[in-house]
């Protein structure tokens, strides 16, 4: 449904639809989720290492299907994690023990004066993808956060965000003192308003919106009871 707009309470009734009434298990929407961001990727062009800024929530999940899927295709990722293992979702937590399988590298930051010392390392990156919040965050971001994004959003390498870009709020694309500021977002299943407002436009880049294999009767359902606009 290219035309669509979802708000962040329909993405995720959407979400809700296709995992309670359809049977389609979340950990399957969260890895067509992170494959599309990586075919993408690939389609935009990338190489050698890869850096992956990852949440405690499913968008941090992405974040790890994303580097499992760029380890699968030879590239090098690193996922740098912000926030506690306890608190993963179960689909984040099954996605994190595969990726601790696979060897990928894992640097937990925690704090604030831990950023610069990476910076170098960011910088030899192709690309820098931010799978930090996603859709459900609002407000001023916290430390380490604001720091991790205010430093890479300075650094000469192409940046893509999963979903939506850490610190733009997905329904009113109010913009908070420190945001990601992203080349290209890959946005699932269908774009959100807060991507299509003007004052945004520098932060979103290029927006993608990628299949997740989310039947289009759902959208439609949700929609339709929700009164959504379409483009």
């Amino acid at each position: 449904m290219p035309d669509a707009i979802l708000t962040s309470q329909q993405a995720r009734a959407v979400d809700h639809v296709a995992i309670e009434q359809y049977g389609i298990p979340g950990i399957i929407l969260m890895e067509n989720a992170g494959r599309g961001c990586v075919e993408q990727l690939c389609t935009l062009g990338v190489s050698g290492r890869v850096a992956i800024f990852c949440g405690q929530g499913n968008n941090g999940g992405d974040g790890f299907v994303i580097a499992r899927h760029l380890k699968v295709r030879g590239f090098d990722p690193t996922v740098y994690l912000i926030g506690a293992e306890k608190r993963f979702s179960n689909e984040s937590q099954i996605n994190y023990r595969s990726l601790r399988a696979c060897g990928i590298p894992i640097e937990t930051i925690a704090q604030r004066h831990e950023v610069s010392a990476l910076v170098p390392v960011w910088e030899r990156c192709s690309w820098l993808i931010d799978a930090l919040l996603g859709t459900g965050a609002s407000g001023p971001l916290r430390e380490p956060m604001s720091r991790l994004v205010e430093t890479v959003n300075n650094l000469p390498v192409k940046r893509l965000a999963v979903d939506i870009p850490t610190g733009l709020d997905a329904d009113t694309g109010e913009v908070s003192p420190v945001a990601f500021r992203a080349d290209h977002t890959c946005t699932f299943v269908a774009t959100k308003p807060g991507l299509l407002v003007e004052t945004a436009a520098a932060f979103v880049g290029e927006v993608h919106v990628v299949d997740i294999g989310v039947p289009l009767e759902i959208i439609q359902q949700v929609t339709s009871q929700e009164g959504l606009q379409s483009r």
